[in-house]
């Protein structure tokens, strides 16, 4: 059985936490791109958090219950393509514990940067996310460090803090789209949306060249397949998470899968739209909307600014026919 969504209650004790560290991010709509989506679209902007990404909030929310069960703990180690393991180094430093944090080979250079800069050993390893996550479960036996998850109940508490702060300060919306990488995000949507009653649908969106999450959608069961996107790299799941694929199956209304191109041009218009910088997988979320526009045309909708940690690099290549205009 999978786990049980957490409650408001455990939602608001989270929040009350998280909020130690920063304030509530804010959710903004922008007249340019409801003009470009025919719609009124509400983003949450958790670009706008101390790591520039929404992780920071189950990171915080994990750690603490760690370190209030276990004090003991010398150290953890953890794999991701970035955000996550920023979350991890920013915790790890508040309660003075070391982490180690294993990335695949080729990871973005400037989130690793960014991660050494919270303190974090960074560990470079394998060709993919998964190969990365089997290194680190190694490093945690081998060198005794506690393994922390990429996805755990404790962390989509922790991030279904921004969903409980969108949909209570944002009007009712008929629809959200949000990012799929593990699942994290979604159900800590799905949890929110539980936890205050209401009816707005829960569309999730992954790359098309990540396709895990919906085609284990479509078939009811975890699928597995390759995972071969670079823009959208937070999206990059071969495996799907069992217990996050059962939330999904019963409170998503549908998957999107959207291709480099359309992320490209979603990060182009948020920038262009709302002067933000997304990164791919933050994007995705309105190039999901933007792919449904004949669909929500006239609605009120949300979209989730999931991050803002792309390289320079890409992101210049990215908006160069905007900066042009």
């Amino acid at each position: 059985m999978p786990f049980d969504l957490p409650s408001l209650a455990e939602l608001e004790s989270a929040a009350a936490l998280v909020q130690k560290h920063m304030p509530p991010t804010p959710q903004y709509t922008w007249p340019l791109l409801n003009a470009r989506m025919g719609a009124e679209v509400w983003v949450k902007h958790e670009n706008h958090t101390p790591v520039g990404a929404f992780k920071i909030r189950g990171g915080l929310v994990y750690m603490d219950d760690l370190m209030r069960r276990h004090p003991e703990t010398r150290g953890v180690v953890s794999a991701t393509r970035g955000n996550h393991g920023q979350s991890v180094g920013y915790a790890a430093k508040h309660y003075g514990i070391a982490a180690t944090v294993v990335v695949p080979l080729g990871n973005s250079d400037e989130k690793n940067s960014a991660m050494r800069a919270f303190g974090v050993e960074l560990v470079e390893y394998g060709h993919d996310f998964q190969a990365a996550c089997e290194h680190a479960d190694a490093l945690a036996e081998s060198m005794g460090l506690h393994r922390m998850p990429s996805f755990h109940p404790l962390l989509v508490r922790g991030v279904g803090t921004y969903a409980i702060e969108f949909l209570r300060l944002a009007p009712e919306m008929d629809t959200v789209y949000v990012p799929v990488g593990m699942g994290s995000g979604i159900c800590g949507m799905l949890a929110a949306r539980q936890a205050l009653g209401l009816k707005t649908r829960v569309v999730g969106v992954v790359s098309a060249d990540a396709p895990a999450y919906a085609l284990s959608f479509a078939k009811g069961e975890p699928v597995s397949h390759a995972a071969t996107t670079i823009l959208a790299d937070g999206l990059a799941c071969r495996t799907p998470n069992n217990d996050a694929l059962s939330h999904i199956l019963k409170g998503v209304d549908r998957i999107v899968r959207v291709t480099e191109d359309e992320v490209a041009g979603a990060m182009a218009a948020l920038y262009y739209d709302t002067h933000n910088v997304a990164e791919g997988a933050a994007a995705a979320s309105l190039a999901g909307a933007l792919q449904e526009k004949e669909r929500m045309r006239g609605r009120r909708i949300g979209v989730i600014l999931s991050g803002a940690n792309v390289d320079s690099t890409v992101f210049s290549t990215v908006i160069s026919p905007v900066i042009s205009r």
